[in-house]
C-alpha cells in the first residue's frame, strides 16, 4: 500500500510549490520539482543528501528549499507524509516496506540510520529557541522535586532523565502509569514541584490530567513534544521540541534524550557544588557495594 496521491501532506507539499514557485532560485527549483513529482514513500524514506543528489542539487539546497516552501526541515515534510502513512497502512506493512527501502547491504543500512538521526537532531536544534531551554532550565533549578512522566516509546527518556537528575543532587522519580494507577502518583505531585512530561504526538488523557493536577497544586511544567505544543503550550510554562521518527528507523527517544542531556548539562552547571558532591557519594557508594561482594573460592 502506498500514500495517496491526493493525501493532506501531499496536496500541502504542492500547494506550497506552487504558491512559492517565483520565490525560489534556480536550484530550489529543482529540489522543488523533484519534490512534487516524487512518489510520497520515496521521500519518507530518503535522506536530505540523497534529495539533493536526485534533484542534480545539494543537501545544503534541499534544506533551503524546504525552508521556502514553509516547513522546518526534512524531518518536517517526512512528519506530515508520515501521518498519511501511518494511518492508512498497517505497521507489519510499514515495517516490510522499511526493510525494502533499506535492503540488506550493510553500508546502506548504516547510512541510512546515521541520516535520519542526524536530520533528527539538527531538526530539533532548530526548532528550540535559546529561551525555550532557558524557561526550562529555570523551573527544573527552582523545584523540590523532578516528576518525569513517559509511557511506551517516551519510557527511555523519562526514566534516563529521572535517573540523571538523581546523579546531579536532584530530587526526581519517573512516573509511567496510565488509566488508575496514575491517580496514585498524581497524589504525590506538590506546590514547588516540577513535572517534565515526555510525549512526542498523541494527546493522551493522562497528559491532560497530569497537566491539570500540576497547575491545581502549584507544580510547573516542562513539555517536551513535537507534536502538541499548539495544544499545551497555553497550560505548561515551558516547551522543548524533540521531532519524532517519520519513519521507525531510528529511535522514537532518540531526540528526546538528546534535549534532556542539554537540560540536565544546564543544571548540572548552575549547581557545581551540589553535581560535584553528589557523584562523589555516588563513587563512594559504589565502591562499597564492590568491596563488599564475597569473593569467589
Amino acid at each position: 500500500m502506498e500514500i495517496s496521491e491526493s493525501s493532506a501532506g501531499v496536496d500541502r507539499l504542492r500547494a506550497a510549490v506552487r504558491d512559492q514557485w517565483e520565490a525560489l532560485s534556480a536550484s530550489e527549483r529543482a529540489v522543488a520539482q523533484y519534490l512534487a513529482s516524487a512518489p510520497p514513500e520515496s521521500l519518507l524514506f530518503a535522506s536530505a543528501q540523497e534529495l539533493g543528489a536526485a534533484s542534480g542539487t545539494s543537501n545544503a539546497t534541499v534544506v533551503r528549499a524546504l525552508q521556502r516552501l514553509g516547513y522546518a526541515g526534512l524531518p518536517a515534510l517526512k512528519r506530515e507524509l508520515a501521518s498519511d502513512f501511518t494511518s492508512a497502512v498497517a505497521p507489519e506493512v510499514r515495517l516490510k516496506q522499511r526493510i525494502a527501502h533499506v535492503g540488506r547491504d550493510l553500508g546502506d543500512i548504516w547510512g541510512d540510520v546515521f541520516d535520519e538521526a542526524q536530520e533528527r537532531i539538527e531538526h530539533a536544534r532548530r526548532l528550540t529557541p535559546d529561551d525555550a531551554l532557558r524557561d526550562a532550565v529555570g523551573v527544573l533549578a527552582e523545584a523540590a522535586e523532578i516528576h518525569c512522566y513517559g509511557v511506551a516509546a517516551s519510557e527511555l527518556a523519562a526514566r534516563h532523565m529521572a535517573l540523571a537528575l538523581g546523579r546531579i543532587g536532584r530530587r526526581a522519580r519517573y512516573v509511567g502509569a496510565t488509566g488508575f494507577a496514575l491517580a496514585d502518583h498524581l497524589l504525590g505531585i506538590r506546590q514547588g514541584d516540577a513535572v517534565v512530561v515526555f510525549q512526542p504526538g498523541r494527546a493522551l488523557a493522562e497528559i491532560s490530567v497530569l497537566v491539570d493536577r500540576a497547575r491545581a497544586v502549584g507544580a510547573r511544567v516542562v513539555l517536551m513534544t513535537d507534536e502538541l505544543a499548539e495544544l499545551y503550550g497555553g497550560r505548561v510554562d515551558a516547551v522543548l521540541t524533540a521531532p519524532h521518527t517519520p519513519t521507525g528507523i531510528t529511535a522514537e527517544a532518540l531526540t528526546a534524550l538528546v534535549v534532556a542531556d542539554a537540560v540536565l548539562l544546564a543544571l548540572t552547571t548552575l549547581d557545581e557544588g551540589r553535581a560535584v558532591d553528589t557523584s562523589h557519594q555516588l563513587t563512594a557508594l559504589r565502591e562499597q557495594l564492590l568491596a563488599s561482594r564475597p569473593r569467589k573460592p
